[in-house]
């Protein structure tokens, strides 16, 4: 009997000491072993890629942002503010994403198929508004115009990025907006463009929230 009780103390002392040296070292000397050696090499991706602007962080270069004009009384959906560059759709399309309006609760896409009635209705209504918006009195936008993110969400319903071939697209509006040359507005696109990763993986992209805050530097100098 003693022996017996001797042994199962013995049992769960060594399970204790096993459960205090585990929690050690992978709740604490593990945890900041990481955390140190991201903070050491990849501060700004370890702290959620962070965006300043005029010294305030203001957003993530991993997470899209909305730029619409304030609500109107009896508007349930705020327009775009169309003087600046504007991202993928930003609720899914229409009212059917799971995302609304970038808020980070949720993120989703639509999971409707390709020949769902509503989704074709959909991409139809946003590509006519992405024709409209951007047609000025000197350039006008036709469909075929159009790729395919300016009328589609991401996956996530999230994507912080664009094609060059959209931020074009939207040159001359923006340009118009803000009564800049579009010369120099153009020049502000490439100079935001990054190309494929390593060379070759992806595709060139544009990061709206880092091309609006220097066309916003770019309209305070004007």
């Amino acid at each position: 009997m003693n022996n017996s009780v001797t042994n199962t103390a013995r049992l769960l002392w060594a399970g204790l000491r096993a459960l205090l040296v585990l929690t050690v070292v992978t709740g604490v000397i593990y945890p900041l072993a990481v955390t140190g050696v991201a903070q050491g090499l990849f501060p700004g991706k370890a702290n959620g890629s962070e965006i300043t602007a005029n010294g305030k962080v203001v957003g993530s270069s991993l997470i899209g942002q909305a730029y619409n004009l304030p609500l109107k009384k009896g508007q349930e959906t705020p327009e775009p503010d169309m003087k600046w560059f504007q991202g993928r759709p930003q609720n899914g399309l229409g009212t059917n994403g799971v995302n609304t309006r970038y808020q980070l609760i949720l993120s989703g896409a639509t999971n409707r198929s390709g020949d769902n009635a509503d989704l074709i209705k959909w991409v139809k209504d946003a590509k006519a508004a992405v024709v409209e918006d951007n047609s000025t009195a000197g350039y006008k936008v036709k469909p075929s115009d159009v790729p395919a993110e300016a009328v589609t969400s991401s996956g996530s319903g999230l994507d912080p990025d664009i094609s060059p071939d959209y931020a074009d697209l939207q040159i001359h509006r923006v340009a118009e907006k803000n009564r800049l040359p579009v010369a120099q507005v153009r020049k502000l696109v490439d100079e935001h463009t990054d190309g494929r990763t390593l060379g070759f993986v992806g595709e060139p992209r544009v990061n709206v929230l880092e091309l609006n805050i220097a066309l916003g530097e770019l309209v305070a100098k004007g």
